[in-house]
C-alpha cells in the first residue's frame, strides 16, 4: 500500500532542477518508507527505472561495478542483468540500501558526470558511516531526510480532514469543547498507531491494536538487530530502551550511566552518537543562552532523547509486557492514561518539530534560592527571536516556568505557548493551543542539504 508522502514533492523538485548535477540520497531510519517512495517515484516520473536492492542483489549486478571506467559497458551489462531498457534523460537508476555496497555510492561521481540518467539512493545511517571509511563520498549528492509519516500524512492516509485543522488554526479562536474532544481523539489515534508506514497500513486495513502493536514490536526488534551489528554488547539497545523511563523521571537531561552503567565515557558517547545516527531517536539539546543562536549555545553534555516515532514510543513503554496484557491503547484512546505519562505528549511534539526539518532545543535554569529549576520544553527560532513551548498532558495547569522564561528573555521572545488537550485560548500573553495545532505553529524548513 502506498501513501502520499511529502518527500515525493521534494523529489519532484530535485528532478526538475538538480537531477542533471546531483544524485539524491533518501536517508532515514529503517522502515520509514524510503524504498517504497523511491520505486513509486521511478515508476511514475520516468519512462523506465532500474531498482538495485543491495540487500538481496546478485553477484552479477555487483560485478558490474568492478569496472566503472567503461560506462558504455556498465550500462549494457546493467540492462542485460535486469531486463530493463534505459533511455537517455528519461530513466532513473535506484541504488536501494546503498550503505551495503559502498562501491555503488562511490561510483555516483562518475555516473552523474556522465549525464545520461538520473540516480536515486536510499540508505540507513546506522551502517552508512561504518561502510564508507575507504571510499570517496560523492559531492554530487543531495540529501533528503525521510521521517515517519507526520500528522498531515496520517490524516491523508486515514481519511481525516487536515484542511479542517488549517481552517481552525487560521480562525485563531476556540472551536468548542465537543469538537476539540473529537479532534484530540483523532490525534490520540495517531499517537497510538504512529507514523511507520507498516503500522499505518495495518490500521487502515482494520487491524486491531494488538496486531498493530505486533507490527511495531517487529520494527523495534529490527532496530535492535541493527544496533547489535554496531555494538554486540547490547549497550546501544540499552540506551534506546531507557528513553521512556528517563523521560518519565522528569530529569533535566538524559543520563547515559543510568542506562548502561559507569564505563568508558568516551566509548559510551560514541555509542550514543551511533544511536543518534540511526535516526531512530531525536536528540533535544539544552540551549544555554536562548538570547542568541541556539545552535551556537547547544550544550552537548545536556540533552534529552525522544523516539523518532511516537507510535514506537508507546510500544517501547510497555514492551516488557505481552501484547495480550497491554491495555495502554484503550486508556490512550479514551484519555485515561495516568497523569505521569505526560512525557508521551512531549514525544509527540518533538516528532512534530523534527518532521519540519528543525533541530530540537529546550532550556533549563535554576530557581534563585532553591534546589528546584525552571524548564521550557521546546524552543523554536522565529526570525531573530524564539518561540517557547510548554507541554501539559491534561489541563493547562500551572505554567510558572514559561512565564518566568518570558520575563527573563522578553526582548528575545516572539511568542510563548502552552500546549495541552484543552481548546485554544489565552492567558495574558500566554497562547493556549491544543496539540493538534502544533504543526501550524512551526514554519517548515527545506530538507535539501548540499
Amino acid at each position: 500500500m502506498y501513501f502520499k508522502r511529502k518527500v515525493y514533492d521534494q523529489l519532484s523538485a530535485w528532478k526538475e532542477k538538480y537531477s542533471d548535477k546531483y544524485a539524491v540520497l533518501l536517508e532515514g531510519a529503517r522502515r520509514v518508507g524510503k524504498s517504497t517512495i523511491a520505486e513509486t517515484f521511478g515508476r511514475n516520473e520516468y519512462k523506465s527505472y532500474i531498482l538495485i536492492d543491495f540487500s538481496k542483489t546478485t553477484d552479477n549486478i555487483r560485478d558490474c561495478f568492478e569496472d566503472i571506467a567503461n560506462l558504455n559497458m556498465f550500462f549494457l551489462r546493467l540492462q542485460a542483468e535486469t531486463g530493463v531498457t534505459l533511455y537517455e534523460h528519461e530513466s532513473l537508476i535506484i541504488f536501494d540500501e546503498v550503505q551495503l555496497f559502498p562501491q555503488a555510492r562511490q561510483a555516483i561521481k562518475h555516473l552523474v558526470a556522465d549525464g545520461r540518467y538520473s540516480y536515486l539512493e536510499t540508505g540507513s545511517l546506522i551502517s552508512i558511516k561504518k561502510n564508507v571509511k575507504d571510499i570517496l563520498i560523492p559531492s554530487e549528492e543531495m540529501k533528503i531526510q525521510v521521517y515517519p509519516m507526520d500528522y498531515e500524512e496520517f490524516c491523508n492516509a486515514t481519511g481525516n480532514s487536515y484542511e479542517l485543522l488549517q481552517q481552525i488554526y487560521d480562525m485563531g479562536t476556540a472551536i468548542g469543547q465537543a469538537t476539540n474532544r473529537k479532534l484530540m481523539r483523532d490525534l490520540r489515534v495517531y499517537m497510538a498507531v504512529g507514523g511507520m508506514p507498516q503500522a499505518v497500513e495495518a490500521y487502515v486495513e482494520g487491524k486491531n491494536f494488538s496486531e498493530i502493536d505486533m507490527v511495531k514490536r517487529q520494527i523495534i526488534s529490527l532496530y535492535e538487530d541493527d544496533f547489535k551489528k554496531i555494538d554486540a554488547s547490547g549497550r546501544i539497545s540499552a540506551l534506546y530502551h531507557a528513553i521512556p523511563a528517563q523521560l518519565s523521571k522528569d530529569s533535566r537531561k538524559y543520563r547515559i550511566t543510568s542506562a548502561i552503567g559507569k564505563k568508558n565515557n568516551t566509548r559510551a558517547e560514541e555509542l550514543l552518537y551511533e544511536l543518534i545516527d540511526s535516526k531512530t531517536i531525536l536528540p533535544c539539546y539544552n540551549s544555554t543562552e536562548p538570547r542568541v543562536s541556539m545552535a551556537d549555545t547547544k550544550d552537548f553534555n545536556s540533552y534529552k532523547l525522544y523516539l523518532a516515532d511516537t507510535g514506537l514510543f508507546v510500544t517501547l513503554m510497555f514492551i516488557d509486557r505481552p501484547v495480550t496484557e497491554n491495555d495502554v491503547y484503550a486508556k490512550l484512546l479514551s484519555d485515561k492514561l495516568p497523569a505521569n505519562l505526560g512525557f508521551l505528549y512531549e514525544n509527540l511534539v518533538a516528532q512534530m518539530i523534527s518532521a519540519s526539518g528543525r533541530e530540537l532545543y529546550y532550556h533549563t535554569w535554576e530557581k534563585a534560592g532553591s534546589t528546584h529549576y525552571y524548564e521550557v520544553d521546546f524552543l523554536i527560532s522565529e526570525g531573530s527571536k524564539v518561540n517557547a513551548f510548554e507541554i501539559k498532558s491534561s489541563g493547562s495547569g500551572k505554567h510558572e516556568s514559561i512565564k518566568a522564561f518570558y520575563k527573563k528573555f522578553s526582548n528575545n521572545v516572539h511568542d510563548i505557548y502552552l500546549l495541552s488537550q484543552k481548546d485554544a485560548g489565552k492567558d495574558e500573553n500566554l497562547l493556549l493551543k491544543p496539540f493538534y495545532l502544533m504543526p501550524f505553529l512551526i514554519r517548515h524548513k527545506s530538507d535539501f542539504k548540499y
